[in-house]
């Protein structure tokens, strides 16, 4: 009984998420000629293709693509690399107080970022960092290593000692420690935390309208508030035509690597 209930309600969760997944997937097929100023629950016509055709011409979203695309992979290894390092030291090297390391680390991911805004915003015109591509992975990368620590450190918590002391017997250094036996050991979980840095600077906003103004330097998410800011002129179906390509990369990225990801999150639980 109690099986039953548990799969009814995750059920019942699924298809309340999905919904909004289908409303947006029949409105953005919708032509733009057949959309009558309400969300449609059933098709009416086929204009996905010419829905996203307009939303690519009136607006800078394959250039937004794109730079999100180089701005989510560079600071997603920046981070994931960081918090490996830092994971390292403080779980398997003879760190003094590694638990007030962990939270120095960690704390990161507690701070709202809105607060970084407005020094961050004068520290980059001043250094002539604005509006160029080093300072939004810079910044993307420094906000990404906290909670890739938090998941690297972890899952390196779940790995036996003696796999280390085994190593130091056999003559290798803390490098070769770390290259050769434990970041092979740890992918799945490097996997994992380059999965979720990805997407949140792939679905990040916030600094990529305040720290951009360039639309060829601009994410996609930028890119894409800006055809919403004008939907009246393009339509509803074309804003939401938009919004569907500019999901696709993380869903890809997701599915591919979801073995990855799922065997990182049980280990590290």
């Amino acid at each position: 009984m109690s099986r039953i209930l548990r799969n009814t309600f995750l059920i019942v969760l699924g298809a309340i998420w999905l919904v909004p997944v289908y409303l947006m997937i029949v409105n953005a097929i919708t032509p733009v000629g057949n959309y009558e100023g309400e969300p449609r629950w059933l098709p009416n016509g086929f204009g996905l293709w010419d829905n996203i055709v307009a939303a690519w011409e009136q607006s800078s979203l394959g250039l937004g693509l794109l730079n999100s695309l180089m701005f989510a992979t560079a600071s997603a290894v920046v981070a994931v690399l960081a918090a490996a390092l830092a994971g390292f030291a403080v779980v398997v090297m003879p760190m003094r107080r590694p638990t007030l390391w962990f939270w120095a680390i960690y704390l990161g991911t507690l701070l709202p970022l809105q607060i970084f805004l407005a020094p961050l915003f004068s520290a980059y015109v001043n250094i002539s960092l604005y509006d160029t591509p080093l300072g939004m992975i810079l910044i993307y990368s420094a906000i990404c290593i906290p909670f890739a620590f938090f998941i690297v450190r972890n899952y390196l918590t779940t790995l036996p000692p003696e796999v280390a002391e085994a190593a130091k017997l056999d003559g290798a250094g803390w490098s070769r420690l770390f290259f050769q036996i434990h970041l092979p050991l740890i992918k799945s979980s490097l996997f994992a935390a380059f999965i979720f840095q990805f997407t949140w600077v792939w679905n990040d906003l916030l600094f990529g309208i305040t720290l951009t103004t360039s639309p060829d330097r601009r994410p996609v998410m930028a890119a894409l508030a800006e055809i919403n800011g004008g939907f009246v002129n393009v339509g509803p179906p074309v804003v939401l035509a938009a919004a569907l390509v500019a999901s696709l990369p993380t869903v890809v990225l997701f599915l591919s690597c979801q073995r990855f990801f799922v065997s990182s999150l049980r280990a590290s639980a």
